[in-house]
């Protein structure tokens, strides 16, 4: 079975498992505070499942690019004002999850 047609909260426990065996990843906690459900590196989140889209954290420049393609949108954790640097991917994308999360893990532990 492909990752694309399970359901948005399999595919990020996919994820989640996939990337528990990276260095300094942690794994989202319980609670109800923003990133809560959010896997971390070095302490600082880089993915979560929002409504049922995964969100990540990438340099603008990349974010843009994603939304361009037409691949994602600004996300903007009820905001009026979207977040410069995290995008939301929805399910039916077609984007591949996973390497746009490590690419998210590898953003953030940089960052540090």
């Amino acid at each position: 079975m492909s990752l694309p047609s399970l359901a948005p909260e399999e595919r990020f426990a996919a994820i989640v498992a996939e990337l528990l065996l990276e260095p300094n990843v942690t794994p989202p906690t319980a609670g109800k505070a923003f990133g809560s459900a959010g896997l971390k590196v070095h302490g600082q989140i880089f993915a979560m499942l929002v409504h049922g889209q995964l969100v990540v954290k990438l340099p603008k420049a990349r974010v843009d690019s994603l939304i361009d393609a037409g691949i994602g949108q600004r996300f903007t954790a009820n905001r009026e004002r979207p977040m410069k640097e995290w995008v939301a991917i929805a399910p039916s994308s077609g984007e591949q999850w996973l390497p746009l999360a490590r690419e998210a893990m590898r953003f953030v532990a940089v960052q540090r």
